[in-house]
């Protein structure tokens, strides 16, 4: 090589297939040549050919390992089925309460739960916690109340039952129900307000008691009074009534809103009858009371109301003035008429014996109270038979009271005297009695006297006490 071959860059030539081998020059100056050779192959083993897997990834074993537990999870829950079909409810047979089926007809479709139940039921109680039927006892405090039951699913109504607490509702194993399946229990009972508990199916409740709070109103008492082809309801509550009226045909629905009745209020609607009521009736409408009307013959009448408040017993006291639309002055004249042709004798002899049965048997307070005047319609009429009694009086004009005080009802002053004691008045009754008998027909009469003088007393009550009344009047005309 010459020197100016150390000046030319070295070069590879390269060839398809191979590699050349090139001359490498050395630190002294001489070249030598490098075979480029390939790598000397191994001996060729003399054992037999094994394959060797390779081995799977993490995540097909994770794969493999689900789909196992699953198959497993998803045999053990029908297992568990047949197991839950032959297992009992838990419902004694011969429980006293009423038994209610609330299982909906259509069941929930097969899904997750099916399959982690078996494994939850381990740490829940075993598999009768998912697979079998369960019962929850419903009561009511006070107990008798009504319940409507629900079966909502997905906010669908999927079954509807009635029944009269105590009831025992059967529902079905929560492996078939849906997350969001629920029991809706509506409780109610005369005299109290509605309650509404929700209860999910899937919960552990197996006793519900609904404790019932008593509406804010209660109707204590109701009185009637007709006379001279007028009548006025009168409603007494514990709280001022809220109340609306329906107006219908032939008469009309009265409505106290969030009122209870008691069974003296309901004995007294039910004896309501005169010229110009044919038939009353009440019954409670959920938290409302209602009493309906109907009046004889389509009669046309104009109905007004006021509230007062009788302090005397601290009750609100609701009337409902019940008006003909026509023919008021005829009443009022033929009224008048009557009383004028009550004479002494009304008031007298054996008749007295009958007035002092009367008074003697009824509630002094009661009887004070119907014949006070007050507002009512009936008080022109009450005044004007006191009067008239100390025209026909046999002692000149003068009326003896119990205790042995004399008052003029002629006079004015004395007249409102003699008013507010009314109920000891001698003689008062029995010319109430005639008054009734000018003015009213026969089969009314008994009714109108009294709506007069114990508006709050029964029908049956009072025909007890007019008997009594009657008879000591026969036997004071059979001693003379």
């Amino acid at each position: 090589h010459s020197r100016n071959d150390a000046l030319v860059p070295k070069a590879r030539i390269v060839t398809l297939g191979r590699r050349l081998r090139m001359p490498v020059q050395n630190t002294q100056g001489t070249s030598r040549r490098e075979p480029m050779t390939r790598p000397r192959k191994s001996a060729r083993s003399t054992l037999p050919f094994i394959s060797i897997p390779t081995p799977p990834s993490a995540s097909k074993m994770l794969e493999r390992l689900l789909l196992a537990g699953l198959a497993v999870l998803v045999s053990m829950s029908l297992v568990a089925v047949a197991h839950a079909d032959e297992e009992d409810t838990g419902v004694d047979d011969d429980f006293e309460s009423e038994v209610i089926d609330m299982t909906p007809d259509d069941a929930v479709g097969f899904s997750m739960r099916n399959v982690v139940a078996p494994v939850r039921s381990i740490f829940q109680g075993g598999l009768g916690y998912w697979y079998s039927e369960r019962a929850i006892e419903i009561d009511t405090t006070p107990s008798g109340g009504f319940v409507d039951l629900f079966y909502v699913r997905r906010n669908f109504q999927k079954r509807f039952e009635q029944a009269q607490a105590p009831v025992t509702v059967i529902l079905p194993p929560r492996v078939k129900t849906g997350p969001r399946d629920a029991l809706v229990v509506r409780a109610f009972q005369e005299g109290y307000r509605q309650q509404t508990v929700t209860v999910p199916v899937a919960s552990r409740e197996s006793e519900l008691v609904i404790n019932l709070e008593p509406l804010p109103n209660t109707l204590s008492a109701v009185s009637h009074r007709y006379f001279g082809g007028r009548s006025t309801l009168v409603f007494l509550t514990t709280e001022s009534p809220t109340f609306r009226v329906q107006e219908k045909g032939s008469g009309f629905n009265l409505i106290l809103s969030e009122t209870a009745q008691t069974s003296e209020a309901a004995g007294a609607i039910a004896g309501i009858s005169s010229p110009m009521i044919e038939q009353a009736t009440s019954r409670q409408v959920g938290e409302d009371f209602m009493v309906s009307v109907s009046f004889v013959d389509d009669l046309e009448v104009d109905l007004r109301s006021r509230l007062d408040r009788d302090a005397a017993r601290d009750l609100f006291a609701f009337s409902l003035d019940v008006l003909p639309s026509q023919g008021r002055g005829e009443s009022v004249a033929a009224a008048q008429a009557a009383l004028a042709r009550i004479t002494s004798d009304d008031v007298s002899g054996c008749r007295l014996a009958f007035d002092t049965a009367l008074r003697e048997s009824l509630d002094r307070g009661a009887l004070s109270r119907a014949l006070t005047p007050k507002g009512a319609f009936t008080d022109p009429y009450m005044r004007a038979a006191m009067r008239r009694l100390g025209e026909v009086s046999a002692n000149d004009g003068q009326v003896e009271f119990d205790g042995g005080l004399v008052y003029r009802p002629t006079v004015p002053i004395e007249l409102e005297v003699s008013l507010s004691q009314a109920a000891e008045a001698r003689g008062y009754l029995a010319l109430l009695r005639a008054f009734v008998r000018e003015l009213e027909a026969s089969e009314y009469r008994r009714e109108t006297l009294r709506s007069l003088i114990a508006p709050e007393l029964d029908s049956l009550s009072f025909g007890e006490v007019v008997e009594k009344a009657f008879a000591k009047e026969r036997e004071c005309a059979e001693s003379r």
